[in-house]
């Protein structure tokens, strides 16, 4: 029997998220379904949209609660088209002997590039004097800064820190980070105290990953500890910063400004309060926004739903061990394939 696929995106969602040429690709060798409006599905709503599917792809707006896992017996598997998986409720999930995977980053480039653009926007002035422009007006001459020479600090160094460490270095930067595993480290790479890297770092740029520990790990202390004419940058989770914080730092000059692609808004955006200000450069999540990016990860789900139809379990699955529900789908595979022998 062929997988149905639920695909929970909202039209703007697919289009940017799960490109046309992959949905074809899914399309050959599963019946695709898709949301049957512009709202973003979750609990009770997510599991009637997606009754007799076996699997759902979760786009990055759609939190799949255990009020969805409570209704919706025919699912096999979430598929998170994502690295993060914090919107679903793996133990909810779990309990009801669903499989649960992720994707893998694809994003790395689009967003070290990101990085990059915001730290040449802060030390040029670049999106401030356009704006002051199209409002009519002739802008100041500022004295700008180049980036190279100055020194980078990478705060958690997975794939996106990795690579945008290797670039910074091509454009001559110094290279600090704070990780507790970093691996071995590339020629010309520190890895410091998350203190010495606040207090060395021209560039702070936040890259770790969202968990109990680093919560709230950018706060009052840490920015006290930056230099004054240092810039702080977010591309990880909204909840590493605290806002407030943050903001009061700006306004005492403990810093000389911030970008962020994340923050504590709708949809992991920046808040309005911050992003509105004249010393931040905020841009509504898009890192990684990118063809591809974007494409790359699809492309990743379809392969893991592949396997799920060949009976295997793709390598990203977070909890194989409890999903009951595709073993005893395997197992009635196996058996009547051994009957029809």
């Amino acid at each position: 029997m062929m997988l149905r696929v639920f695909l929970t995106h909202t039209p703007t969602a697919l289009a940017l998220q799960f490109p046309a040429a992959v949905q074809k690709a899914l399309a050959q060798q599963c019946e695709i379904v898709f949301n049957p409006g512009d709202k973003v599905l979750a609990g009770v709503d997510l599991a009637k949209a997606a009754k007799g599917c076996h699997l759902v792809v979760a786009d990055r707006q759609t939190a799949v609660d255990a009020a969805f896992f409570q209704n919706a017996p025919d699912v096999l598997a979430v598929m998170r088209c994502a690295v993060d998986i914090s919107t679903i409720d793996v133990d909810a999930a779990s309990k009801h002997g669903v499989l649960v995977t992720r994707s893998i980053p694809t994003f790395a480039t689009s967003v070290s590039e990101l990085a990059i653009g915001f730290m040449i926007d802060g030390a040029r002035g670049i999106s401030k004097a356009t704006a002051t422009y199209r409002n009519g007006q002739k802008p100041k001459l500022p004295m700008g800064n180049q980036i190279s020479g100055q020194t980078l600090g990478i705060c958690g160094f997975g794939v996106i820190g990795q690579k945008l460490a290797t670039l910074a270095q091509a454009l001559g930067m110094k290279v600090l980070i704070t990780d507790p595993a970093p691996g071995t480290l590339p020629d010309g790479i520190r890895n410091v105290a998350f203190d010495t890297l606040l207090k060395d770092a021209d560039f702070v740029v936040c890259l770790a990953p969202s968990t109990p520990q680093t919560a709230g790990m950018f706060g009052a202390d840490a920015f006290s500890k930056m230099k004054s004419s240092a810039m702080f940058i977010n591309l990880a989770r909204g909840e590493l910063v605290n806002e407030a914080a943050l903001e009061q730092a700006l306004d005492a000059k403990q810093i000389a400004c911030a970008a962020m692609d994340v923050g504590s808004a709708q949809d992991q955006c920046p808040a309005q309060r911050l992003a509105g200000r004249d010393d931040v450069i905020a841009t509504p999540h898009i890192g990684g926004q990118t063809p591809q990016a974007s494409e790359g990860q699809a492309l990743h789900v379809v392969s893991q739903i592949t396997k799920l139809a060949n009976r295997t379990y793709p390598d990203e699955a977070v909890n194989i061990s409890a999903a009951t529900r595709l073993k005893a789908r395997f197992a009635a595979a196996t058996q009547n394939k051994a009957e029809d022998i």
